[in-house]
């Protein structure tokens, strides 16, 4: 046994988003239809948060979220609050595994800045609830605003200013939740996930741009948004290959973008879809030369209610272990449970089980 991880990422861990309970779903039709005003529907979002953060205590994670429970997108909601960022609706949504997402966008309008943010009054919520579990807040990654967004206007005429500018929105946005009391931070990235694959990177970024190239850009913009951190907050870093109602988006193993997010990332750990064979093996873990870098495995699926085999779980574990001491590991579902609001496919049950199920087999490795 290795004993219990005392600070985050934690040996039981999860994503953060959760399914938005029938409650949100019927308040936020109200809202939309003018039924109720914007201080109800926050009013009904704290009584489901809190009622959520009871229930993921109660699972037996240390770390607790809001689910993100007052967002429609894991990204766009924050990307959008930023000053110089717009979001319009588009002509059509982010194409899936045979779904398709709502046809909403991202645009650079102005310069961009970080002055004042709605997440900040939602994580201060959340922290005011946590008790003696750590309050945990998710944000996109810097390098979802430049995989994501349509340039327009002309505001940044080269790379350079674009991710100085951004490094230093993300620079203000670690502070400002430092300052209320974050201390553990995540930031989530799919943008990773396309690297890995063979003939997703021209396909997004364009013909004649260089994957290897923004790789670099969006490296060093997380290490220059990250310079300062004061050291008892811990930013992790989340890599899927999406999710939306259960569908995926990206396929392909670690091992093209494994030395730049292994050893070029000041991360303090990183969490990794490993539930299917979608994301290869564990041999990219070998590029791990940091014994203070957390690897948290993504062995269990958000996706669909059935568990998986305890046994088998903790089989694959020892297998990553051959690569990434024990200590350095920890366990977790893939990705959230509902990166948009319209969520995965399973149940509520379903989904508390599975975060019990984490729990039950953390305990077994690791020991409580």
């Amino acid at each position: 046994m290795s004993g219990e991880q005392k600070q985050a990422p934690f040996r039981a861990d999860h994503v953060g988003s959760l399914l938005r309970s029938e409650e949100i779903k019927k308040a936020r039709r109200q809202f939309e239809n003018g039924e109720i005003d914007k201080l109800r529907l926050r009013d009904i979002e704290d009584l489901e948060i809190t009622r959520i953060v009871e229930k993921q205590k109660e699972a037996g994670l240390e770390a607790v979220t809001d689910g993100e429970f007052r967002r429609s997108w894991w990204h766009f909601d924050f990307l959008s609050g930023l000053d110089g960022v717009e979001e319009y609706e588009a002509e059509t949504g982010i194409q899936f595994e045979g779904v398709e997402t709502k046809a909403r966008a991202l645009r650079i309008t102005g310069k961009l800045d970080f002055t004042s943010h709605p997440m900040i009054d939602d994580f201060r919520f959340l922290k005011s609830i946590a008790g003696d579990h750590t309050a945990k807040m998710t944000i996109p990654s810097p390098s979802m605003l430049h995989f994501r967004t349509e340039f327009a206007g002309g505001v940044y005429e080269d790379r350079a200013s674009f991710f100085h500018d951004l490094a230093a929105v993300y620079k203000k946005a670690i502070h400002a939740f430092y300052e209320e009391g974050c201390r553990y931070l995540q930031l989530d990235d799919t943008s990773w996930a396309y690297f890995c694959s063979e003939d997703q990177p021209e396909e997004v970024l364009g013909q004649g741009v260089d994957p290897e190239e923004i790789k670099s850009w969006y490296a060093k913009t997380i290490n220059d948004a990250m310079a300062d951190k004061p050291e008892d907050m811990k930013i992790t870093m989340h890599i899927c290959r999406g999710n939306f109602r259960s569908t995926w988006i990206a396929s392909g193993g670690y091992e093209p973008v494994a030395e730049t997010i292994f050893q070029k990332l000041n991360v303090d750990g990183l969490f990794l879809e490993y539930d299917t064979d979608r994301a290869g093996g564990f041999e990219p873990l070998r590029y791990v030369n940091r014994p203070d870098l957390s690897i948290v495995l993504g062995l269990i699926t958000s996706k669909f209610g059935e568990l998986e085999d305890a046994e088998e779980v903790k089989k694959r574990i020892h297998e990553a272990a051959e690569y990434v001491n024990l200590d350095q590991l920890s366990l977790s579902p893939q990705c959230g449970f509902a990166s948009t609001e319209e969520g995965n496919i399973l149940t509520e049950d379903e989904q508390w089980e599975k975060l019990r199920h984490v729990v039950r087999i953390a305990e077994e490795v690791w020991g409580s």
